[in-house]
């Protein structure tokens, strides 16, 4: 059998960012890939939906790790680079492959998802288990964890999602959970207390964090010609995002995984 040349390998990348502070620890170096299935109310980079964009780029694994060393001398011992999306693992060939040479350069990986590609079946789990062999840390973002309000957030079912976290957490690959809270739309206190419980579940969560919704990529709505549905919304109070965390118990909880992990 011929060996892959993971090099040549490509993908559909919307774009890159040189100096990410808030995707993994330490600095990044950030690759959003084109294509998402999920259709995000809050989504701040609605342009990455469509798999074929003229916003986007093939590139090879070997360029874009190239336009990454670049900016190595930034990472320090904690940086290193970031997939993120658009939904990365919609590209998983391109990702494992890029992950899988960065690894060899013993370059810290994080891969930026939401889950909803995993598929519960013998043969993705083959496929999915080689990108997880070759990935140092998963950033999960759960967006709901009620069912009917997860389409209702992103017109998609969150089951597939939900499985894919109980498998990272079988395989005990590092998580940091993610939550966006939007007023009226993710930040509802049942569905809150229900994601805690769900979270403090598993057995592989380094961070859960609660980010407060943002307005920053509404102008890019705009430009695309789709109507913004959460026109005059504001980002939650400092009251409610500390409610949130007292709900989810999450400043208890990473206090807890500090402690244990040293």
């Amino acid at each position: 059998m011929t060996e892959i040349d993971y090099k040549k390998v490509t993908g559909m990348v919307h774009s890159t960012e040189s100096f990410g502070s808030v995707d993994g620890p330490g600095i990044r170096f950030v690759i959003f890939m084109q294509g998402c299935k999920l259709r995000c109310q809050y989504c701040h980079n609605p342009d990455t939906w469509e798999m074929e964009s003229n916003k986007s780029t093939e590139r090879t694994v070997e360029d874009v790790l190239n336009e990454a060393l670049r900016y190595k001398h930034f990472w320090g011992k904690n940086g290193g680079i970031t997939v993120s999306g658009g939904e990365a693992m919609l590209q998983i060939d391109f990702v494992t492959a890029l992950f899988t040479e960065a690894k060899k350069l013993g370059i810290h990986t994080t891969l930026d998802t939401c889950g909803f590609a995993y598929r519960p079946t013998p043969e993705y789990h083959e496929i999915v288990d080689k990108l997880l062999a070759v990935t140092d840390l998963v950033l999960l973002d759960l967006k709901e964890i009620n069912p009917e309000q997860h389409k209702i957030v992103t017109r998609q079912p969150n089951t597939n999602i939900l499985l894919f976290a109980k498998y990272l957490s079988d395989k005990q690959v590092p998580v940091w959970i993610r939550h966006v809270l939007v007023p009226g739309l993710t930040d509802i206190d049942d569905h809150l207390i229900e994601l805690g419980k769900f979270v403090s579940e598993l057995k592989n969560v380094d961070k859960f964090e609660i980010l407060p919704y943002h307005t920053l990529g509404e102008f890019k709505w705009r430009e695309l010609g789709i109507p913004y549905p959460l026109e005059g919304v504001k980002p939650p109070t400092k009251a409610r995002v500390q409610n949130a965390k007292s709900l989810m118990k999450t400043e208890s909880y990473t206090k807890y995984l500090e402690r244990i992990h040293g």
